[in-house]
């Protein structure tokens, strides 16, 4: 078995210089699937907080900048910790969660997880790897969580009425793509945030809440983890784990490939989405209508940018805008509330006949007060219904009509269930479908070309014929 570093305190009262692990971390990090900042180098790193989680383990919260890196707006935190400097955090860049171990000797069964061998400072010698890639650190983690109490910093909380067994054994796994994910013996999930910005994440807030209004659809957290100094900020999340669970995404592929109907599958969906968001505005009381005015102009300020950077886009903006404008005289629609804010295929789990409904937290790249605020439900039901439109197009020939089959049957559940049929928003859910299709446009220009002609298809239908 490895020998585990004995980790003293250096002389400035803190486990770690930053010095002796900076060009190391500049390496590891924008080779990291969770690292917003892949195609610019890293140009500073600033040690915010190292706490010892238990021999041979440090809990670090580090910022990155990097050539670009946009101003506060990004919402990069400021926590702090046993050995924050005294400066004040940086505002342009991101700040990561990391769990770091130290070995005399890295075991071979730990090659993925190692980041280098330290060639000075305090830890001189000693060879630097992810943690969370070790199943002895992964196992104390959830033994911490366990817990409730205080250390450093760091604070662990839990729900008293479930309790968590120890002993169970962890799997780390590899679907994540901005955050890390481990499951403890097909009992529980820990996800562990990355990228950390002040406040409390919407993948506790909102579970929680849930919770408390009896709502069985999603998945309620059983642990977490935060830190308090200066700003408070969800480092991670305990939930059930669903074992016999598949994700949408999946089985809707699985029924394309065998030829198969999906429209109860996609109207139990529906009525499963209508329970959320009505969980949601029972739990996070709100009563106004969002602005239409402001809304199109807003989404179409997004056609604009788009358009100015993917010229393929350009041929469609007179039709798009006039989706957009469409919205000014049209109802509202439901008022604005609390809603998933990234929901497709992807967010949404069926385990025997019942749908479940995770992942919260909204996109991370986005300032946490944003994947807080108020929206219409409708923007929830655009992101399914293109999340159709995308299973459809990943087999040929394409399905269309398998989609929109999928996306009657969606809508028609969530009416069953709501009291309000999307489909008689028309304007509101085709300004927020159009909304989407610009987004996915602009996303897969810039990192998956090979798929740009299935929102490209969308904003055809879109822009031409108004649906």
């Amino acid at each position: 078995m490895p020998k585990t570093a004995s980790l003293q305190p250096s002389s400035t009262g803190g486990f770690l210089h930053l010095d002796s692990l900076a060009g190391l971390l500049r390496e590891w990090l924008p080779r990291q699937r969770w690292f917003a900042g892949k195609d610019r180098p890293v140009t500073d790193l600033r040690l915010l907080s190292v706490t010892e989680l238990f021999p041979g383990c440090l809990h670090v919260l580090i910022h990155a900048a990097h050539a670009g890196s946009p101003g506060p707006h990004a919402g990069v935190p400021a926590p702090g910790g046993t050995a924050a400097p005294a400066s004040p955090t940086p505002a342009g860049g991101d700040c990561y969660q990391l769990l770091l171990g130290f070995q005399e000797h890295l075991s071979p069964r730990l090659g993925k997880a190692l980041i280098g061998r330290a060639e000075s400072g305090p830890m001189a010698g000693l060879t630097v790897y992810d943690a969370l890639l070790d199943p002895r650190s992964a196992h104390l983690l959830l033994e911490r969580m366990r817990h409730t109490g205080t250390l450093g910093p760091l604070l662990f909380d839990s729900d008293p009425a479930v309790p968590i067994p120890s002993g169970l054994a962890p799997r780390l796994l590899d679907a994540e793509q901005s955050n890390t994910s481990l499951v403890y013996g097909d009992a529980f999930i820990l996800k562990l945030f990355r990228r950390i910005q002040p406040g409390v994440n919407p993948d506790l807030e909102v579970p929680l809440a849930l919770a408390r209004e009896g709502c069985a659809r999603v998945p309620a957290p059983v642990a977490w983890m935060r830190t308090s100094r200066p700003q408070e900020a969800t480092l991670g999340v305990l939930q059930p784990f669903l074992p016999d669970a598949a994700d949408g995404w999946t089985l809707a592929l699985q029924a394309l490939s065998h030829g198969e109907d999906f429209t109860a599958e996609a109207s139990a969906l529906g009525a499963a989405t209508a329970e959320v968001h009505l969980a949601l505005a029972a739990a996070f009381p709100a009563a106004s209508h969002a602005e239409n005015a402001r809304l199109a102009a807003a989404m179409t300020e997004r056609l604009d940018a788009a358009a100015h950077q993917v010229k393929a886009l350009r041929p469609h903006v007179p039709g798009l805008r006039a989706a957009f404008g469409a919205l000014v005289a049209c109802d509202p629609g439901p008022p604005a509330q609390r809603i998933h804010g990234d929901l497709h295929l992807g967010q949404v789990l069926r385990a025997g006949r019942e749908w479940f409904v995770i992942d919260f937290e909204g996109e991370p790249s986005r300032p946490l007060a944003e994947r807080r605020s108020e929206h219409s439900p409708v923007r929830d039901i655009a992101g399914m219904l293109r999340s159709f439109d995308y299973a459809a197009r990943q087999r040929r020939p394409w399905r269309p009509e398998w989609a929109r089959r999928c996306r009657e049957a969606y809508c028609a559940g969530y009416a069953a269930r709501a009291g309000w049929d999307p489909r008689k928003k028309h304007a509101l859910l085709r300004a927020y479908e159009t909304d989407r299709a610009v987004y996915e446009v602009l996303y897969e220009a810039k990192h998956r070309p090979a798929w740009l002609p299935v929102p490209m298809a969308a904003i055809e239908r879109l822009a031409v014929r108004g649906d």
